[in-house]
């Protein structure tokens, strides 16, 4: 796991040692990314530089440093993510006629040794794993980035006049001399819509995400600025698509073999490493089935890592240490106050360098930082929810549907209009008299705040119109953002939709291709590497996406429940009771905290003459909001937090530093030139 950064001017005015000193500088941003080497090269004829940190995990000797040339000296590459099946490859160059030469037994090598032998987009299919990279093409001139097929590593892009920078994180881009600093008001919108910028957009103008399983090639053979052309080499529409035509046709004992022997190869895979390794494991499904896999094919105890918080509700630690101790695993749990927890909140906009707003980054990054103490690489449960049908909208928003659409959508809109038009008390007398049959589990604000939410998904004209409402913080952004337009992300460009009938499965292929890369990944990679961690993620093997989007639905979603097969896999490592639980999420009290020990620090970002000052937000809806939260009339914590946290980002741009500093521990430049 590593950062890199670089740029290509054209206007080829400086010389390489001044080009290198600029990407040393990028890159003294993103050190935390790469704390055990750093590497800077350029080539100032044409005008490429490219710059790298490195966090040591695989051959930890000067051979695995990089920018790394190709044997033959054609390719430079700089490379963030692990190859896993390197060995293999490399086992399998070795054959050949004329097998290439090998100085070190870094993944990196066998990287630029299977892209030499059988081009770029070949050996990309051959690679298991996750990672972003830029290649630079010295024969013909060309700079390729590359992004692992779900978007497991970051990789952003953009030009500034003639300069076209690209890296691993915004901050890097930041700092180049030629970056402008623009917001997009409409990336800003899908923002506030759903607590993260979804791909391709970013919070900047001109620059962009690189959508995931994509190859974007620059020609630099040419001296006016273009544009990068883009090539899928992996999609998740076409996998998905395929998955429902050709179901798997074998029994539900054979759907668990094979999906059990396919967890344990992609795990056992993930667990090569040079360094310590170990296990984020909460003691739900997803994280117990890959530590239980991890276990069964370690001769020593598997090191597992829990945070606990004195709050029951947020509290997953007795659950995880139930489940270390019949896996007998070594395990560490830290139960962490709430002021510890909001200790993180400040670090926010430096660990996330565009605005987002889940709530669980602030868990995400201190359960990291507990595990950064004893390994340098933990394995996490990312994508079982979005495989397997783990996300209560999978079974409940195709209920729901199946009743709205029954009824007149003239019915439907009255009847929404109705629900908003009660006042807090008349609604709160209504549920009070329906108090004997409604759950116990319930608070009646929450269940105000339940009915106030169906409200706003009567008046739906589709299924995908309920999808998008359920993800939705923010159901108007364009109102509220000033200034800004619709802009198209995967769930509503049309290109992007699957031909797929059922709405649970449509659901959670939208889920694959938007909220996992773009919202629980970046958390995942800004928490870990916020830490030095390296973060693998088992389940998001694609060849366990391919297999588990053949299998039928009702090996997923049974009885009102989801993941049943992947619990079924479980079931071989860890007796039921231990997990058989309601789901309980990862997140932080934001909810009372904004009434409680953040309600002066609240008050002061949504004040409405500041936002109306920044002319960014329409202030009027956030106060009304704020009012009612600040009271107890009604939780708005997702659509405020959305705000509070772009207003905490914003006052951070407007403070920080142009200049970098070198903080680099290691450095090394070479002209035209690499050694190990």
């Amino acid at each position: 796991m590593c950062g890199f950064a670089g740029f290509i001017d054209t206007n080829r005015a400086q010389t390489a040692p001044e080009l290198a000193a600029v990407a040393r500088a990028m890159n003294s941003t993103i050190a935390n990314r790469g704390p055990d080497d750093s590497g800077e090269w350029a080539d100032a004829e044409a005008g490429v530089v490219l710059g790298f940190r490195r966090l040591a995990i695989i051959d930890l000797s000067p051979a695995g440093h990089q920018p790394m040339r190709s044997a033959s000296g054609r390719y430079v590459i700089v490379f963030n993510g692990e190859v896993y099946n390197f060995r293999t490859i490399r086992a399998e160059l070795e054959q050949l006629a004329s097998p290439p030469s090998f100085r070190g037994h870094s993944d990196t090598e066998v990287i630029l040794a299977a892209i030499e032998e059988w081009g770029l987009e070949h050996s990309v299919k051959k690679f298991i794993g996750m990672f972003a990279f830029a290649l630079w093409d010295r024969r013909d001139r060309l700079l390729h980035l590359v992004r692992d097929r779900v978007g497991v590593k970051p990789l952003y892009y953009g030009r500034s006049g003639a300069t076209f920078l690209f890296g691993s994180e915004l901050k890097a881009l930041r700092v180049h001399p030629a970056f402008r600093a623009e917001i997009d008001r409409n990336a800003l919108a899908l923002y506030m819509r759903h607590s993260y910028i979804p791909a391709p957009h970013t919070i900047y103008r001109r620059f962009m995400k690189l959508p995931a399983g994509m190859i974007a090639t620059l020609n630099c053979n040419v001296d006016a600025p273009r544009d990068p052309i883009l090539k899928q080499y992996w999609s998740a529409k076409a996998v998905a698509e395929s998955g429902v035509r050709n179901r798997f046709k074998g029994t539900e004992r054979e759907a668990i073999d094979e999906l059990d022997a396919l967890v344990r190869d992609s795990v056992g895979l993930r667990a090569i490493a040079d360094v310590p390794l170990g296990v984020f494991l909460s003691g739900g499904i997803d994280s117990s089935v890959v530590a239980a896999a991890l276990q069964a094919q370690s001769s020593s105890a598997v090191k597992t890592f829990t945070i606990g918080f004195a709050e029951d509700e947020y509290n997953e630690a007795p659950h995880a240490k139930e489940i270390a101790r019949h896996l007998g695993t070594a395990h560490t749990e830290l139960y962490v106050t709430a002021s510890q927890a909001r200790d993180v909140i400040p670090q926010l906009p430096t660990l996330f360098d565009e605005p987002f707003a889940d709530s669980s980054q602030i868990p995400t990054y201190l359960v990291s930082q507990l595990a950064r103490r004893y390994v340098t690489v933990s394995l996490s449960g990312d994508g079982g929810d979005e495989l397997f049908g783990g996300y209560v909208r999978y079974f409940l928003g195709p209920k729901l549907w199946n009743k709205l659409r029954r009824l007149p959508l003239p019915v439907r809109a009255a009847a929404s209009k109705f629900i908003h038009a009660l006042s807090e008390e008349t609604l709160g007398n209504i549920l009070k008299t329906l108090s004997p049959i409604t759950p116990r589990s319930l608070s009646q604000r929450h269940l105000t705040n339940k009915v106030r939410s169906f409200g706003d998904l009567l008046a739906s004209r589709s299924s995908d119109a309920i999808y998008l409402g359920l993800v939705s913080a923010w159901r108007d952004p364009n109102a509220l953002v000033i200034g800004s337009a619709p802009a198209d992300s995967a769930l509503t460009d049309a290109s992007y939709r699957p031909e797929i009938d059922d709405f649970a499965e449509r659901m959670m292929y939208f889920d694959l291709v938007t909220y996992l890369p773009d919202e629980l990944l970046v958390k995942m990679d800004r928490a870990s590497m916020g830490v030095s961690l390296e973060a693998r993620e088992p389940l998001l093997d694609h060849r366990l996406i391919e297999f588990a989007w053949r299998l039928p639905l009702d090996l997923k979603i049974r009885d009102g429940e989801g993941k049943s097969i992947l619990k079924k896999v479980l079931d071989r490592y860890v007796p039921r009771p231990l997990v058989d639980r309601p789901k309980m999420g990862f997140g932080v009290p934001i909810e009372p905290w904004l009434r409680g020990p953040l309600r002066e620090w609240a008050d002061e970002l949504l004040d409405g003459e500041r936002i109306r000052r920044e002319g960014f937000l329409n202030p009027a809806p956030i106060v009304e909001r704020w009012q009612e939260h600040r009271t107890g009339r009604r939780a708005w914590q997702s659509s405020l937090w959305n705000v509070i946290v772009f207003q905490q980002w914003l006052e951070a741009q407007s403070t920080c530093s142009p200049v970098a500093r070198e903080t680099a521990p290691h450095s090394s430049f070479a002209v035209g030139d690499l050694s190990p």
